[in-house]
């Protein structure tokens, strides 16, 4: 974590997002990923990019499809995709079932239902680089991430342009901008994963604080394998 990039105002960490966005551009052309959850940090991410684009996004967008997702969270996507005129690749694991029991390993369940879908769409679209919305501040295996990290399973680039945005920043730049956002965060979610793995939390306390304790205790061998 770079604390002079953290202690930034707004605009002046909006203009080093988008020039890591136009520098990966630069670099990979149209080989590029871009990962959207629905959440409020790729939901952040994703305006930058048309900031920058005029409006369009000149990559193709990816989301998960776990079999467990808010049903809140893909209306969402489905309503700003329409909004801002972007599609949507659906990626999913369709080799596994959907077993309680898988549920109950989160580090397997997550490998199974995430990283391998996510790998596999790496290799199938001939990617060079996958754009994340991760950031420092949200959680603790995150916070050596560089802007631009190497990856060898498979081999890519991981872009990570508001790496340096804290919760604050990125709900401020929601205002400034008058982004549309998921009603979940209106119901006390503050971060959103799948639905039987996320809870509200209040203000106080850490921001994925509602997020099932058994997938953040094994989140650093989760990223190795390639999970955001």
């Amino acid at each position: 974590m770079d604390s002079k990039l953290v202690g930034m105002t707004l605009e002046e960490k909006e203009d080093y997002s988008k020039e890591i966005i136009r520098e990966a551009h630069r670099k990979f052309g149209g080989d590029v990923g871009v990962a959207f959850s629905g959440g409020k940090d790729s939901t952040t991410l994703l305006h930058l990019v048309r900031t920058i684009f005029n409006g369009n996004i000149p990559w193709k967008i990816f989301t998960l499809d776990t079999g467990a997702e808010f049903a809140e969270i893909k209306r969402f996507m489905e309503e700003l995709a329409r909004e801002w005129a972007f599609d949507i690749i659906v990626l999913r694991n369709d080799k596994i079932a959907d077993t309680t029991a898988l549920q109950q390993d989160k580090a397997e369940c997550c490998y199974q239902r995430k990283v391998i879908p996510v790998n596999k769409a790496i290799v199938d679209y001939s990617l060079k680089a996958l754009m994340t919305a991760v950031r420092w501040d949200e959680q603790a295996a995150r916070a050596n991430e560089q802007f631009f990290a190497p990856k060898e399973m498979p081999p890519h680039i991981r872009v990570q342009p508001i790496l340096h945005f804290r919760e604050i920043d990125v709900w401020s730049y929601i205002k400034k901008h008058s982004i549309p956002y998921c009603e979940l965060y209106k119901k006390g979610y503050r971060s959103i994963d799948c639905e039987p793995c996320t809870n509200p939390f209040g203000r106080a306390g850490m921001e994925r604080g509602g997020r099932d304790p058994g997938k953040e205790q094994v989140m650093e061998r989760l990223r190795e394998a390639g999970y955001f």
